[in-house]
Order: structure tokens, then sequence, then C-alpha cells
């Protein structure tokens, strides 16, 4: 039997799609402030274009440049 795991989520908007699924699964709040600021990081970094829009060359350009 499959369960299934997916999150409930109300919002429309990114950011508070993000804060529910961290407030669904518990985490604190300092958590939220973390994933929140990177998200707005990553979006940023590409000149505020919806993540969903993005793939992994995005992803990779981003981390290269968190990590130097």
């Amino acid at each position: 039997m499959k369960t299934d795991t997916a999150i409930p989520l109300h919002s429309t908007k990114l950011l508070d799609r993000v804060k529910e699924a961290i407030w669904y699964k518990h985490y604190s709040a300092s958590t939220e402030q973390v994933y929140v600021y990177w998200c707005r990081s990553y979006i940023r970094f590409h000149q505020l274009r919806h993540p969903k829009d993005m793939g992994a060359v995005e992803a990779a350009a981003f981390f290269e440049l968190s990590r130097q």
C-alpha cells in the first residue's frame, strides 16, 4: 500500500509555500529563516526568475558562486 507523502500547501506564493512546508514538518523558526534566505538569494542571483523555470544548470551556477 502506497501512502501519499505530499504536503497540503494552500498558498500560491513560492516563499509562503516554503514556510508552510517547514511549518508542516515542525522545523524550527531559525530553519525557516535560513531556508527562506537561501531561496531569496537563489531567486535574486538569477534576476528574479521563478525556480520552476530553472534547472540543474542554474543551480550549479548558484552553488559554484556560493562556494567561493
